[in-house]
């Protein structure tokens, strides 16, 4: 024991700064893979993708032959194989990065602002489920959508509850499809939105839910969803769906995430003092 903790001291010090940085990043690479592929079907892959890295070793120690070929030409394609099952993860990494990497400038931005219309639309969503009709908004973040917004019609509008609200009114033309918001406008109606792939989730989902899903899943946008047939409140953000919201924590969750994403674009000590500034200048006025 004493020798190893000897050898490990050694090894420590003899260990440069770039061989730290080296290491630190690679642990840093490693976990934000495995956090964005935690609870889903890729974690499962990668469980008996490392079952059978297990196995070879122990195949070719116990001479199973026949085991050791199969298991060893099957890793000869992996890396192939891998990129096919795991697009889905792979894109969406990529996109992480790019978010990561490149300050955004899509979104609410002023703090008042942002909190006048984040009203409006928990307003608007609210009326619509107490009259059970659908609707599916989407809130524009980091990732531009303007793929999205081609799909529809332009509406360039000040987000008020009462025009959402007639937006989603049944047998109107623009009902059925999604509606795009951002920064401090109704961007787009009846935007066709990419379903989701995933099986997994609940089999009394219909479209609606499946698209806004979908959405959040190739970007950072936060979807609303209100169901047509029991007028629950939905949210989906990152591939994941939470429901049951009322009014108030609708409004609390929304204006929590648009707040934390603010907080981390004022990255630099003169982008804080200009906020300050502006912040001053607007109390006065």
């Amino acid at each position: 024991m004493q020798n190893f903790i000897t050898i490990v001291m050694n090894s420590l010090k003899s260990m440069s700064v770039t061989a730290v940085i080296d290491i630190l990043v690679v642990a840093f690479i490693f976990y934000k893979g495995y956090m964005l592929i935690k609870e889903t079907r890729a974690e499962q892959l990668l469980k008996g993708i490392a079952f059978i890295i297990i196995l070879i070793p122990i195949s070719s120690i116990l001479n199973l032959s026949m085991l050791y070929f199969i298991l060893s030409k099957t890793l000869t394609i992996g890396i192939i194989s891998v990129v096919i099952i795991f697009q889905p993860e792979i894109r969406r990494a990529l996109e992480h990065l790019g978010r990561s990497a490149f300050e955004d400038k899509h979104g609410l931005v002023d703090k008042e602002q942002r909190n006048i219309y984040v009203n409006e639309i928990v307003n608007a969503v609210s009326n619509l489920a107490e009259t059970k009709t659908g609707a599916l908004i989407a809130i524009e973040q980091g990732t531009g959508l303007g793929e999205i917004i081609s799909s529809g019609t332009i509406i360039d509008a000040k987000i008020t509850a009462n025009l959402l609200e007639n937006i989603f009114v049944v047998n109107t033309p623009l009902h059925d499809g999604a509606t795009i918001i951002g920064k401090d406008r109704i961007v787009a109606s009846g935007c066709v939105l990419p379903l989701t792939n995933n099986q997994e989730i609940n089999k009394k989902l219909g479209t609606r839910h499946r698209a806004g899903i979908g959405l959040s899943e190739i970007s950072d946008a936060l979807v609303i969803i209100v169901s047509e047939e029991t007028g629950t409140i939905s949210l989906a953000i990152n591939g994941r769906l939470t429901r049951n919201y009322d009014k108030d924590r609708l409004r609390s969750i929304l204006l929590k995430i648009m707040d934390h994403r603010e907080e981390k674009n004022v990255k630099t000590a003169g982008k804080k003092v200009k906020t300050w500034i502006v912040g001053k200048i607007n109390k006065k006025s």
